[in-house]
């Protein structure tokens, strides 16, 4: 039989490609997420990850380990809730961005109202840098967002590549500015994108602004120009701009979950580490 705990350390490493990273999400040392993964290699016959001192790529074995460790740590989950009983009440204002909006996080959310009764969810959707404000000013007690380059406060869920994209058949002509589809300041993705064009001395103009996702999409579809979005949450009908617009590389994009105060314990931890736990759920 495969380890539970040994299957949450190999999650958290396939998650942040990194064993540092998974150690402190886990509370763990980084020798003691070692070993499990060790052992869970030493289990399973099979080699899950290959590892360099750059990078943490997993195996095509640990590629299927990821749904075998999703699905047997969930049912465990199940068992114990309906066995234990969850005790756990109150409220919790939660707060996401608006790139979640067509992901599988309304299945998340859904699971944990099921799993806790007792609690009371409310939901915020909003731009990243408006839901941090909100939670300094204790507006909400749990986000998760973007986070910017630099930044390391909140507990990484995943990281994922910032792309170009605009709708099927775009073509960006390379001697005219740069048509933009941004959301409205404050923006974590409208700062990288402008940020990335200045850097090159590429010119561009933005075409249209939106507060919401849909928005954005609306306007892509329109074809009136390209906005910059996370890869793994792309928006249905858009795709990723050919290389042939020359547009610059915009770097990595992560999402973490920030609570208004460090407590294992409540609804707001409850719904922290189910996030944790489930991250690679909320991708499509």
């Amino acid at each position: 039989m495969l380890d539970p705990v040994q299957l949450e350390s190999f999650l958290a490493v396939a998650r942040t490609r990194n064993f540092t990273e998974a150690g402190r999400r886990l509370g763990l040392r980084q020798s003691t997420v070692s070993q499990h993964i060790s052992k869970l290699e030493q289990a399973s016959g099979r080699r899950l990850f290959v590892r360099d001192t750059h990078s943490v790529v997993p195996t095509a074995d640990g590629e299927a380990m990821t749904g075998f460790a999703q699905s047997i740590l969930e049912a465990n989950a199940r068992a114990r809730d309906y066995f234990a009983g969850s005790q756990v009440r109150g409220r919790v204002r939660f707060g996401t961005s608006e790139d979640f909006v067509s992901s599988r996080l309304p299945e998340l959310l859904r699971d944990f109202v099921r799993r806790h009764a007792l609690v009371d969810l409310e939901l915020t959707v909003g731009l990243s840098a408006t839901l941090y404000e909100r939670l300094d000013a204790g507006e909400l007690d749990l986000v998760l967002a973007k986070r910017r380059a630099g930044d390391e406060r909140g507990r990484l869920v995943w990281r994922d590549r910032l792309t170009w994209i605009g709708a099927p058949g775009t073509r960006i002509d390379p001697a005219q500015p740069v048509p933009l589809i941004l959301y409205t300041p404050p923006s974590i993705t409208r700062s990288v994108a402008l940020e990335a064009l200045e850097r090159v001395g590429r010119p561009w103009r933005i075409v249209c602004t939106s507060g919401s996702l849909s928005g954005l999409r609306a306007a892509a579809l329109a074809g009136l120009g390209i906005t910059l979005h996370a890869r793994g949450l792309m928006p249905d009908g858009l795709v990723e701009v050919a290389a042939t617009a020359r547009l610059p590389p915009a770097g990595d994009v992560e999402f973490v979950v920030r609570s208004a105060r460090q407590s294992t314990r409540g609804p707001a931890a409850e719904l922290a580490q189910a996030i944790l736990t489930n991250g690679d759920r909320l991708q499509p």
